[in-house]
This record gives C-alpha cells, sequence and structure tokens, in this order.
C-alpha cells in the first residue's frame, strides 16, 4: 500500500516565499539543458590557457575549437582552418559558414581559431594538431568515428591545413597530457585556394608571417607542403581559380601532382574564374567547389 506522504506546514511571509520559488526556477533554468542544446556550438579550449610552443616550453595563451553539431550527424567530423595570411583569421566565410553548411550535410564541422605566429613556426601547426586531437579523443561523445576526422583549410589557412596532412604523429605518449596521447593525423584534406609552398610560389606575407623575413632553407623546406609528401599523406581535394592573383593556383598543382606521384588519392578541382576568394564566398565557382568536394567525400568513402 502507497503510504501518503505526511505534508508539513511551512510559515513563510509572502514575499519571501516568492523570492525562493523565483531563484529556485532561475537556478533549475541554468541547469537544466535546453531541448536543442546538444546541436548548440560547443567552444572548447585547447589548451586550458597553457599552449605549447615547442621543445616543452609554453606560454599563457590559448586556442580555441568551436563545434558545430548538425541534428543528423553522419558521424564524419572536419577542422575548419580559416585564412587571414597568418595575420588574422576569416572566421565567418570560412569559419563558421562552413561549419554551417557542413551540418546541412550531416558534418560535425569545428572551426579552429589559432594561435597566429608572429614568427614563430610551429604554433600553428601545434594548435591544428591538437584540434586533430581534441576532435577524435571526444569522438564517442559527439557521435563521430575515429577513423573519419578531416581538416579543411583556405588560403594561408589552407597552408595550415596541408602543413598538418604532411607532418602528424600517431600519439606522443611521453606526455602525460592524455590528449597528446590521441593519433593527429588527419583522415582528409579539402584545400580551397591553399598556400602550399614556401618558395617561389608562396605567398609573400603568409611566409613573412610565419617563417619571419630570413628563415633558413630547412624551416623553408619543411613548410613547403609539396616537399613533404609522403606514402602516409592523407587524401585530398583541392580546388583553386586560374585567375587568383593572392595564391598562384600552382600552389594546389604541385602539391596534387606530389599526392599522385606517391600513389595517394587526389582530387584537384581547377576553377576558370573566381580569383582569390572566389567571388567572395558565393556563386557558381564557389558552389562547384563545396558541390565536387562532398561528391569526392564520398567516392572515398569519408561520408555516406
Amino acid at each position: 500500500m502507497k503510504s501518503t506522504p505526511i505534508m508539513l506546514p511551512i510559515v513563510l511571509p509572502t514575499a519571501r516565499m516568492l523570492m525562493l520559488v523565483l531563484l529556485f526556477a532561475a537556478a533549475g533554468a541554468e541547469q537544466t539543458p535546453a531541448a536543442d542544446e546538444a546541436n548548440q556550438p560547443l567552444r572548447v579550449s585547447l589548451w586550458n590557457g597553457r599552449a605549447r610552443l615547442g621543445d616543452g616550453k609554453t606560454e599563457q595563451a590559448d586556442a580555441w575549437l568551436t563545434v558545430h553539431r548538425p541534428e543528423h550527424a553522419n558521424g564524419a567530423a572536419i577542422v575548419i582552418c580559416p585564412g587571414g595570411g597568418y595575420g588574422g583569421l576569416v572566421t565567418g566565410g570560412e569559419g563558421h559558414g562552413i561549419a554551417k553548411w557542413l551540418n546541412r550535410h550531416g558534418v560535425t564541422g569545428a572551426v579552429l581559431e589559432y594561435r597566429l605566429p608572429a614568427g614563430r613556426p610551429y604554433v600553428p601547426l601545434l594548435d591544428a594538431q591538437r584540434a586533430i586531437r581534441m576532435v577524435r579523443a571526444n569522438a564517442k561523445q559527439w557521435g563521430l568515428a575515429k577513423n573519419r576526422i578531416g581538416i579543411m583549410g583556405f588560403s594561408a589557412g589552407g597552408h595550415l591545413a596541408a602543413t598538418a596532412g604532411v607532418h602528424f604523429d600517431y600519439g606522443r605518449f611521453k606526455y602525460s597530457d592524455p590528449i597528446e596521447g590521441v593519433n593527429c593525423r588527419p583522415d582528409f584534406m579539402v584545400l580551397v585556394y591553399p598556400v602550399i609552398s614556401m618558395g617561389k610560389l608562396t605567398h609573400g606575407g603568409s611566409r613573412n608571417r610565419l617563417l619571419g623575413k630570413k628563415p633558413s632553407a630547412d624551416l623553408v623546406a619543411f613548410f613547403s607542403n609539396e616537399k613533404q609528401v609522403s606514402r602516409r599523406t592523407p587524401p585530398a581535394f583541392l580546388a583553386h581559380a586560374q585567375d587568383d592573383r593572392a595564391v598562384s593556383p600552382d600552389n594546389s598543382k604541385v602539391f596534387h601532382e606530389a599526392l599522385l606521384a606517391h600513389g595517394v588519392a587526389s582530387k584537384y578541382l581547377s576553377l576558370p574564374s573566381g580569383g582569390h576568394g572566389l567571388n567572395g564566398y558565393q556563386g557558381p565557382m564557389w558552389d562547384a567547389w563545396q558541390k565536387q568536394s562532398l561528391e569526392w567525400l564520398k567516392q572515398q568513402k569519408f561520408i555516406p
């Protein structure tokens, strides 16, 4: 037999009772997830305020990942590296706008706000590697497949994405931080009007901000991604307008050729017009790379 709860009388002034009710209601509103909270962008600190500089050194700084999750996720995720010539971040058209487009196709988009190098060349790469590790480490929680996590970049962000594609490890186990023990190799790359080389084909401003004005030959070679391709480099889709005056389309061409020479799957979409930025992220050339990149990702079985 179910017992009847005993109700004890509560004697409170009416005004005080009302105040308590409102306070408890406010607290509940803060703690109770909204019905669509799972689909709201999630902003993630990559370094918790102590970012790596390399060689065991750190600085009091951070990089951020804003994770846009689709309503119906298909298990694929892409870390998005906005451009900006390594002197800024174009997080609108080359960041959050891209993530929302990917969401419409079931792909999780994670916009990377990487640290700007100011002559510290390894800093953006460390952030990109960390972003891939972070997404892969949270794959189960975010409904992702660990073997379908790629990277995408535009302009100088394309250089960063390609750099992460040629310089990676399968886990840095000497660190106590468990995130560093996660594989940071992207499973695929999508590179749109990217800077690839730090040699004659480069974009001068990007090179100077990344490497400094008098970099060593070894440093130039290390960040000339067409020279760093191996058979382990992930597959890549590239798109570049032939009338791009800021970043020569030969950047995409030489990277594509290097990938094929090493037996790595690659597609290069040479666009007849659009310039750098493809007419301000709109129009037929912009639509073409989006449509064909998705088709290529499906062919490679990275998205269903």
